[in-house]
């Protein structure tokens, strides 16, 4: 009746429809929140995950240029004296520690992801949980 007049109710004139109302209205924008903030950790998660299997893949292009090194000193060993192909050799050696390298680096940015579950959401649902069940006891 006061809402036909106008004037803004206290919690105390509300009706159990209309608070059941609000808490309804209230759990749909607290449940599309949620979803939004899973939906930014679970991208988030993605990126460093993309950022490491790139790494990994620098790793397998690298390892590969150090076979073909590889391939070529074993060529020129064969048919050049000594100082050409031990710098060949060595510049394998050196490609293959750069391929280690970045196959350590994607490990650790693959590590740095975590698990794909959203973390963050969970912990946000069980605290907003506790905070309705706490306001239901009042």
């Amino acid at each position: 009746m006061s809402r036909l007049m106008g004037t803004s109710p206290s919690r105390r004139d509300e009706s159990v429809a209309e608070l059941v109302a609000d808490a309804s209205q209230q759990m749909t924008r607290l449940v599309r929140e949620e979803f939004a903030l899973a939906k930014a950790e679970m991208q988030e998660k993605g990126k460093r995950a993309g950022r490491g299997g790139g790494l990994f893949g620098g790793a397998g292009l690298t390892a590969v240029l150090a076979l073909q090194v590889l391939v070529a000193t074993v060529v020129i060993a064969l048919d050049l004296v000594w100082p050409l192909w031990l710098a060949a050799l060595v510049v394998t050696a050196v490609l293959f520690v750069v391929a280690g390298v970045l196959a350590l680096l994607g490990k650790k940015e693959v590590r740095k992801a975590g698990s794909p579950a959203p973390e963050r959401t969970v912990d946000s649902v069980k605290a907003d949980a506790a905070r309705i069940k706490e306001s239901a006891h009042r």
